[in-house]
């Protein structure tokens, strides 16, 4: 009685904050939560909302499990933990329960996130004495797998850091009874990347209209590289979604990162030499592929033009191969950056920067179609002589695609290159004399600078 008049403290970044603050509140106990600085605004809402004191501090769950810890001792709090206690592994464990019960049929393989291990190490108690033959497989982020490396070194470590992405996951250590659970009864545990998680969010959201966040997507992750990994052996394989506390801004890296992580995007470096009509020579060279994104920037005319294309992908690897082989074989260097996660993350918004001595540089900004061959049938409207200076395009899956092309024309022919835009029928607009141009991206600096 005492305990619950004093009430109740926690530390999680994930859904057992939601769970203690509930139970809390139909218990009519206080509740206080801890949750990392970085945890998604809606899951603190969330927590708030069902009348839970969400405190925040530090940077990631081990710091809010300190703070939580020292609140504990100072206010004479009753801690639950989120992983590492028997009774939240049965409580957690009751979802491999559940599974066996709503598929009686044999399962293959069960996946499960790994955080701190309490969901994994529970559901892995209740299915191995029920289905003994049923496999049992751990999923953690590349960035945050402190029970893979647990495992690999036989007793618990502390990781020097973790990546937030999958923020319910992010632990840098995991507990001492999940350990040994894991341990004994995981028959396995993969790791996924950023590309893979967010393929799997797509996934899910592609099967269910439902949007997971990367924890909740994370066993998916696993289970495409464990299917892809087996073939038609795979059997019948099921996938624990942990969550959907996603703030909904994230979604815009998601949707980047997603096409990567299925490989249905190739992400290029191209040399292409410095004089008109380089740029539609390559278009050519695709031969009818989808363009998901050109980045480009003119240097000066001595130096070979450096572009960053995204080209869509029907057959993966293969065709990715396949196309590299195509380039070079055709004369353009070609650097694969599809894995490149500082391409990724930055270099992708970053192409660009002035062209210093480019004074006959006209802007405009272009409504394409977005259909096959839209593109070339822009390049080809242009004068022989005119050479592109500036281009940038993000396929964002609308029926327009937007684009930013930079044009060299002589003062003499910019009534031409009007007429040849009037002709093409898309709708476009003259940005030569925007601010934002003139000081990120005009050669002329003066003049920009006034």
């Amino acid at each position: 009685f005492r305990s619950r008049q004093r009430g109740v403290i926690c530390a999680s970044a994930g859904n057992h904050a939601q769970g203690v603050a509930l139970a809390a509140k139909k218990l009519g106990i206080k509740a206080t939560i801890v949750m990392p600085l970085t945890t998604p605004a809606i899951k603190v809402e969330s927590v708030r909302r069902l009348g839970g004191n969400a405190v925040l501090h530090g940077d990631a769950f081990d710091e809010a499990y300190a703070k939580a810890r020292e609140l504990e001792k100072a206010e004479d709090l009753t801690f639950v933990h989120p992983f590492d206690d028997p009774d939240v592994i049965a409580g957690q464990g009751t979802v491999g329960l559940e599974v066996l019960r709503q598929h009686p049929d044999r399962i293959e393989a069960i996946f499960v996130p790994i955080g701190g291990g309490g969901l994994a190490s529970g559901i892995a108690a209740f299915v191995k004495f029920l289905s003994p033959t049923t496999k049992v497989i751990g999923v953690e982020p590349v960035g945050a797998a402190s029970m893979a490396a647990a495992i690999t070194q036989d007793q618990i470590v502390t990781l020097n850091q973790v990546d937030l992405f999958a923020d319910g996951v992010a632990v840098r250590r995991t507990g001492e009874e999940t350990f040994r659970l894991c341990r004994e009864l995981l028959d396995e545990i993969i790791t996924v990347d950023i590309d893979g998680m967010c393929a799997a969010i797509k996934d899910i959201f592609d099967d269910t209209r439902a949007v997971a966040e990367p924890s909740g997507a994370l066993s998916l992750a696993g289970l495409k590289i464990y299917a892809e990994r087996k073939g038609a052996d795979a059997g019948s394989l099921i996938a624990i979604n942990s969550g959907a506390n996603l703030n909904f801004d994230r979604l815009r890296t998601i949707a980047d990162r997603a096409e990567v992580g299925e490989h249905r995007e190739a992400l290029l470096a191209v040399t292409l030499p410095e004089r008109p009509g380089a740029y539609r020579g390559f278009i050519r060279t695709l031969q009818g592929r989808g363009i998901t994104e050109f980045n480009y920037r003119y240097a000066d005319a001595s130096t070979p033009a450096q572009i960053f294309a995204g080209i869509a992908l029907n057959r993966g690897e293969a065709e990715k191969n396949e196309l590299i082989a195509r380039l070079k074989s055709e004369g353009y260097p070609v650097l694969d950056l599809s894995e490149n996660e500082m391409a990724k993350e930055h270099v992708r918004y970053m192409v660009g920067g002035r062209a210093p001595g480019l004074t006959d540089e006209l802007i405009y900004r272009f409504q394409f179609p977005e259909r096959p061959g839209a593109l070339l049938t822009f390049l080809e409207s242009l004068a022989p002589e005119w050479n592109i200076s500036l281009f940038h395009y993000r396929n964002h899956g609308a029926d327009y695609g937007r684009i930013l092309a930079g044009i060299q024309v002589a003062p003499g022919a910019r009534d031409q290159l009007k007429e040849r835009l009037d002709a093409l029928g898309y709708p476009y607009w003259d940005e030569t004399d925007n601010p934002a141009y003139r000081l990120f991206l005009s050669g002329d600096y003066e003049a920009a600078a006034k």
